[in-house]
C-alpha cells in the first residue's frame, strides 16, 4: 500500500455493559479481536460508515453517536490507517460473523482487560473512553 493514509472507522457498540467485538478474518491484524469497522467510502460520513460496517460485519443495527477516540495503525511500507472510533447505540439484531469478521462476541471491559485472546491495538483504551464518554467510571 502506498500513497495517502486510509480513513476508516471502528463501530464501538455497547449493550448491557458489553462491547460487540469481532475477530478479524483478514489482514492486517488477522485473528485479533477488536471493534467492527472498515474503510470510509467516498462521500460517506463517519457515522454512516460506522453503522454500515457494523451491520456488514455482524448484522447488528445501530445508530451512530459521537467520535470518542482514534487509533493510528502504521506499518512502514505496508499500511497507514487512521481509525475513528464512533460510539454506536444498539438498536436490534443478534450478531453473526459476516463479511471479513471470522467470529463475534460480546465482551465487557473486564473481559477485554483479562482475556487471553489477541486484541487489536488500543481496544481496551477505546472501550474505557467509550465508557467515560457515557459517565461510567473505569479501572
Amino acid at each position: 500500500m502506498s500513497g495517502m493514509p486510509k480513513l476508516a472507522v471502528l463501530a464501538v457498540c455497547e449493550r448491557d455493559g458489553k462491547f460487540l467485538t469481532v475477530q478479524r478474518g483478514k489482514a492486517p491484524a488477522r485473528g485479533s479481536w477488536g471493534f467492527p469497522g472498515g474503510h470510509v467510502e467516498f462521500g460517506e460520513t463517519l457515522a454512516e460508515a460506522a453503522v454500515r460496517e457494523l451491520h456488514e460485519e455482524t448484522g447488528v443495527v445501530a445508530t451512530a453517536g459521537a467520535v470518542i477516540d482514534h487509533v493510528e495503525l502504521i506499518e512502514a511500507g505496508s499500511y497507514h490507517f487512521l481509525l475513528m472510533a464512533v460510539r454506536c447505540d444498539y438498536v436490534s439484531g443478534e450478531p453473526l460473523a459476516a463479511d471479513d469478521a471470522a467470529d463475534v462476541d460480546w465482551m465487557s471491559l473486564e473481559d477485554l482487560l483479562t482475556t487471553t485472546r489477541e486484541l487489536s491495538k488500543d481496544v481496551t483504551r477505546v472501550a474505557q473512553n467509550a465508557l467515560r464518554a457515557r459517565g461510567v467510571a473505569t479501572l
